[in-house]
């Protein structure tokens, strides 16, 4: 006897794709599996380690934890579309390079799209802010530091492309 497959459409970095899923198949598999977006790692499976972590409607989820069948009618954004429109790092992205907040890799996309959301919500975090942001995710290998100062080094380059178009109210008057 055969799964029964659901047939889904997701927008996933601002591209509509499709798949057949079962009912029960895992968003971090449907990404990695069923649409060859490898850039999501799944490590615990258990929605512990923060890896598997992808933007839901701009906000931070385990997608080791929600059913791809779930995600229909939401707009994912992983790892791979954090990158700007002509292919360049994103301010996340190129903070952790310079800040050396990576070192094996397999953290890093959930920290990348964590922070991604977190900058959104405060742009200008203080130290522990900073730390703050970071402490759902795991990383067995740099000792957090070079991560926290890739958040606040993050911050500082989303601040410095603002124009004064896109800047606050409170910012354009001074």
């Amino acid at each position: 006897m055969s799964e029964e497959l659901h047939r889904i459409r997701l927008s996933v970095n601002g591209v509509t794709r499709e798949a057949e899923v079962p009912a029960r198949r895992l968003l971090s598999d449907a990404l990695r599996h069923d649409l060859g977006l490898t850039g999501t790692h799944v490590g615990c499976e258990h929605g512990v380690c923060g890896a598997c972590t992808v933007l839901v409607d701009g906000r931070p989820v385990r997608a080791c934890l929600m059913f791809a069948v779930s995600a229909v009618d939401t707009e994912i954004t992983t790892v791979e579309g954090l990158t700007r429109e002509d292919g360049s790092l994103g301010p996340v992205q190129q903070a952790f390079a310079e800040c050396h907040g990576l070192q094996c890799g397999f953290c890093t996309p959930g920290f990348l799209t964590t922070v991604t959301a977190c900058l959104r919500e405060n742009p200008d975090p203080s130290h522990e802010e900073a730390r703050e942001m970071v402490a759902g995710n795991l990383c067995r290998c740099t000792g957090y530091q070079n991560i926290v100062k890739a958040v606040e080094r993050a911050a500082e380059i989303a601040r410095a492309e603002e124009t004064p178009s896109e800047a606050r109210p409170e910012e354009v008057s001074r």
